[in-house]
């Protein structure tokens, strides 16, 4: 390393304020009232924008913190209380991954952004399929399925993913484990799912992704999952060493050596793509590789397929051609099966080869 790279790098800035004026807030803020039930309680919702907009000049992000403690790098420095509570369910999952006496747990993800409860007006061909494996994995005994559908980001009222703010471009060190980029109360940037779902990752033994193809790529609910997950995959478990999002901080630290902890790593998975005319064997590939640059272990190759459901016939009849491909439905069993038993296998101490090496690589 030269004398240039050992200096710390100047952060850039200059992109531009986007604060608000008072007038756009309160115009933006005064929106959620717009059904004319809340015209009786007019003076309360004057109120509570005075509030929030005083909440928003003071930039008061985590109203409710305390200082870390003794086991944080800076004991003194203040934490948000909901970011401690994350850290303490996270910290619990993590002990019920490691429990050998307890059940093995499969985290079940339908990826599929409709629902018959939203516009659509129809279920997922995914649910469908999700919906069965769940049963097939509850027939057996030892084994737990934790069933993730992502479509309630569209059905459920205040179900929200934010999106990634991309901290670990500025420097490793500086995107905390867990994300602690929100909730950010004064932008109201609220109702984060992803506090719930770090934990459940967590936890689990085994993910099983099945998913469609939106336009040749992952749809857009999980996509941002994946995004979010990037603190679990080399994540700063520790933010008081950078004091929050101090940026020369967190490049220091990058610099003088940082070992890109993988909160995630020897976990097993299974994938299935699905599509009606293209993408299902890049969108497969890109989640395969995704996985495994977290260090996550595929569960073998009946476990990863990327299938057709009624190639290049009309939309309003895929659930039929969906009726029709029995052959799918067995092979998405046996993906799940596949899985199961890798998990079965990695608890009861086998890992694949490889596992122990030390990598020449940390990023």
């Amino acid at each position: 390393m030269n004398d240039e790279t050992q200096s710390t790098p100047k952060v850039r800035t200059g992109q531009g304020s986007t604060r608000l004026a008072r007038s756009d807030f309160e115009h933006r803020y005064r929106a959620q009232f717009v059904d004319p039930a809340f015209d009786t309680a007019k003076p309360e919702v004057e109120r509570l924008t005075a509030i929030a907009w005083e909440a928003y000049a003071d930039s008061r992000k985590s109203p409710h913190t305390r200082k870390a403690g003794p086991e944080f790098a800076d004991p003194e420095h203040e934490l948000s209380v909901e970011w401690l509570e994350t850290r303490a369910a996270i910290q619990e999952a993590q002990r019920q991954f490691e429990d050998r006496g307890g059940k093995s747990r499969i985290l079940l993800i339908s990826a599929s952004p409709r629902t018959d409860e939203t516009c659509p007006s129809e279920m997922a061909k995914t649910f469908r399929v999700t919906t069965h494996l769940r049963e097939c994995i509850e027939k057996e005994s030892g084994f737990d399925v934790d069933f993730l559908d992502l479509s309630q980001i569209n059905s459920e009222y205040g179900r929200q993913i934010h999106p990634c703010k991309g901290c670990v471009s500025t420097a490793m060190p500086l995107c905390h484990w867990p994300c602690s980029c929100y909730p950010n109360h004064y932008m109201g940037q609220i109702h984060d799912w992803m506090n719930e779902l770090y934990p459940r990752w967590v936890a689990a033994h085994g993910v099983m992704i099945v998913t469609p193809v939106h336009w040749y790529q992952a749809p857009s609910v999980l996509k941002l999952m994946m995004d979010r997950l990037v603190c679990a995959d080399g994540g700063n478990p520790d933010p008081t060493s950078t004091h929050g999002k101090e940026a020369a901080e967190a490049k220091e630290i990058e610099l003088k050596g940082w070992d890109f902890p993988r909160h995630l790593k020897g976990r097993l998975f299974s994938i299935i793509t699905h599509g009606d005319s293209a993408g299902t064997e890049s969108l497969r590939r890109n989640l395969h590789d995704w996985l495994t640059d977290m260090e996550r272990v595929p569960a073998g190759a009946a476990a990863v397929l990327d299938r057709y459901i009624g190639y290049y016939e009309p939309y309003a009849t895929s659930h039929e051609a969906l009726d029709r491909d029995t052959a799918f439905m067995e092979e998405a069993r046996n993906a799940a099966l596949t899985l199961m038993a890798a998990v079965t296998e990695m608890r009861k101490g086998h890992q694949p080869p490889g596992t122990n090496l030390e990598p020449p690589r940390q990023k």
